[in-house]
């Protein structure tokens, strides 16, 4: 057996698990009519498969209907999702994991205007600003249902062959009463103190006990400090912890920190790239000196080392790698298998999250098949015919291509016009924060250096250096360019700067800078903080009603803390018209798309971030000389079938472009245009 403190298995009362490696609970947002269908339980067997001991699924699913979804989340609420529950759960048993899943009512966390449109519900009648739904105070029939409603629920998961469940307390209804910041109630329920604070959720504990039994496993999951003054602190979330304890109606402490409420503190409690590894470590770990009890744990544990130290260091017994397993299904599997470097790592980008909280779907930014398992592999079949590929640019849409066509067995060479690879996410890397993001890049090129791929840097690819290796198949890779072109005046205008210029160092920022942003992407808010701590007065400016959409909620949150203590504003709703010499300083003219309102500004520097243009005159002038004419067949990509459209009998080879070379996207969409196509090659 092996030393290692992650391949150990863990006794959880009568439930062996398989090594300490779990995945928490979390929403990928894929229910359909609030059921976990095929897409559902593919996700989680997929990283049961992997070798995960511990598949915890929702997060979370809702146990009334006063608490309706804010993200698409599993109704637990409803008889018919037993059946459901039962195939996800099968399929997580076939491959060997355990399988809980979490419950929970999420009080003021939501929204009335969704579901039944019923009134949320909290001890508090402040709303969450996250969610700005203002509840009502919580009555005693409330409390009763909301109880039952626990009860019942539990029940069907476990006639859904769940192994266990978890009720969530942290920012949810049952943290709403339990933290002195958000209980205004008296009573048995109401905030004179602890005890009867936390009464609300032993309640619930107990009366899921009675209806489950002793032998499921439950779990709490709640926050052992809030760090907020006024609110539950170390020492008091000790206390709670083992007060719950007495009361021998839980097997499992699930411990984190923080707060939930607002972005801020939901990107404290979750961080992002550039944001410290397992903040709350130390919580869970104190948790379980105090208490003795199983403890679980997740908080940013992206990589293999600090899962072992957290296991290790005695500071808990199951450790969490919910988005590391977003990454890479496969993490156990490569551990037993001494792989580990072979391990597709989480780069902390917070796609997936940032995602789900805009009401889409969980993706990870460099793993396009997480999430679509029904048609994407996460194992690349080899083929029996090799071809030869040629790929034309070496960003992350180009290195993806050369690792699936690797794997499928072609020989692949790779241009390159500069010395190294990358493309947009070597520019983005350059903030200190966001530097994780060349593990995309590094990672694509070890694994492409380990099936001989060959690369040509350097090199600006013409026609005749394509064609000389009678490629059978060529992928344009070649991103774009920035695009400067003011929309309102249909020209580039050659007073402005790329977001891309003042990124790279090339151009230096003004002292009174306007950015501009059409595309609402991160290159505007990376200038601008670049120019911010030259120590320029920055006006960050949209046509939009809020800026830099695209960011999302908790990527925003360190632009924010690195921009709020300088000097910049911010301007929605106003358009950029035109910009004019006006001495050595530059006019603005500047109007709305709402009213036939004009103004104009001057400034010492204009920066215009609009998206790329794609540089697409290799795939123009290779486009004669194919099989396809660069067509691609829309059905056979959504469908997963391989591309045979065949339009000139005289063509030497398919063509396809793919990523930013197409039209301006994001680095995804770059990677899953590749895996989409390759894997059929």
């Amino acid at each position: 057996m092996s030393n290692d403190p992650l391949l150990q298995p863990y006794q959880l009362k009568h439930l062996t698990l398989r090594n300490r490696i779990m995945t928490t609970s979390h929403e990928p947002a894929y229910p359909e009519d609030g059921m976990p269908k095929d897409r559902y339980a593919a996700y989680h067997a997929a990283r049961a498969k992997g070798g995960v001991a511990l598949a915890m699924t929702a997060g979370s699913a809702a146990v009334s209907k006063d608490s309706p979804p804010v993200f698409n989340n599993i109704l637990a609420y409803k008889d018919e999702v037993v059946p459901w529950i039962r195939r996800l759960t099968d399929g997580v048993h076939e491959h060997g994991a355990a399988v809980m899943i979490q419950l929970t009512h999420l009080g003021r966390r939501t929204t009335w205007s969704k579901g039944n449109w019923l009134p949320s519900v909290s001890s508090t009648k402040h709303r969450e600003p996250a969610h700005r739904a203002f509840p009502k105070l919580a009555e005693d029939w409330d409390i009763a249902r909301i109880i039952s409603d626990f009860a019942d629920a539990a029940e069907r998961m476990k006639e859904g062959g769940m192994d266990g469940l978890e009720i969530i307390a942290h920012g949810h209804l049952l943290d709403q009463f339990m933290s002195p910041l958000s209980n205004e109630l008296d009573g048995p329920y109401g905030g004179a103190s602890t005890a009867t604070r936390a009464q609300l959720t032993l309640d619930v504990l107990k009366a899921v006990r009675e209806r489950v039994g002793e032998e499921f496993i439950l779990s709490l999951r709640m926050g052992a400090d809030e760090n907020t003054p006024g609110g539950i602190d170390l020492d008091e979330g000790v206390a709670l912890a083992k007060h719950i304890q007495a009361a021998g109606v839980v097997d499992v402490f699930n411990i984190n920190g923080g707060r939930i409420h607002t972005d801020p503190a939901m990107t404290d409690m979750i961080p992002v790239q550039g944001m410290a590894s397992a903040p709350h470590l130390g919580l869970a770990g104190a948790v379980r000196a105090a208490t003795g009890m199983p403890v679980f744990h997740a908080s940013r544990i992206p990589d293999v080392a600090t899962a072992r130290f957290a296991v290790s260091s005695g500071q808990l017994d199951m450790v969490g790698m919910t988005r590391a397993h977003m990454a890479d299904p496969q993490v156990v599997q490569k551990i037993l298998s001494g792989r580990e470097d072979d391990i597709r790592p989480c780069v902390g980008a917070t796609y997936c999250l940032d995602r789900i909280y805009q009401a889409g779907e969980a993706l990870c930014i460099h793993n396009a098949a997480t999430g679509r398992e029904l048609t994407m592999p996460h194992d690349i079949a080899r083929t029996e015919h090799r071809k030869r590929v040629v790929i034309v640019g070496a960003g992350p849409g180009g290195l993806e291509a050369a690792r699936v066509a690797a794997e499928r067995g072609h020989a692949v060479t790779v241009f390159e016009a500069q010395p190294d690879p990358g493309g947009q996410v070597r520019l983005t890397a350059l903030n200190p924060r966001r530097r994780e993001m060349i593990g995309i890049i590094d990672w694509r090129m070890a694994q492409c250096a380990a099936r001989d791929v060959e690369f040509r840097f350097n090199t600006w690819a013409e026609v005749e250096d394509v064609t000389a290796l009678h490629p059978d198949v060529v992928i344009v890779a070649t991103g774009g360019l920035p695009n400067t072109e003011l929309f309102e005046s249909g020209a580039e205008n050659p007073h402005v700067v790329s977001s891309w210029d003042v990124i790279s160092g090339d151009i230096k920022p003004g002292r009174d800078v306007l950015v501009y942003d059409e595309s609402g992407d991160h290159p505007a808010l990376m200038a601008a903080e670049v120019a911010a701590e030259a120590g320029a007065t920055v006006e960050i400016m949209t046509p939009d009603r809020s800026f830099a959409p695209e960011v999302m909620a908790m990527n925003l949150v360190p632009y924010m803390r690195a921009l709020q203590d300088k000097d910049v504003t911010f301007t929605v709703t106003r358009r950029l018209r035109d910009v004019l010499p006006d001495g050595n300083r530059l006019k603005a003219v500047i109007g709305t798309d709402y009213s036939d309102f004009t103004k104009e500004n001057t400034y010492d520097q204009v920066v215009v971030n609009y998206g790329t243009l794609p540089m697409d005159e290799l795939y123009f002038a290779l486009k004669p000389l194919s099989s396809n004419g660069g067509e691609v067949d829309h059905d056979a990509l959504i469908e997963g079938r391989p591309q045979a459209i065949r339009r000139n009998a005289e063509g030497a080879f398919q063509l396809f472009r793919i990523g930013d070379a197409v039209s301006a996207r994001n680095t995804h969409a770059a990677i899953y245009d590749a895996l989409r196509l390759l894997k059929d090659i």
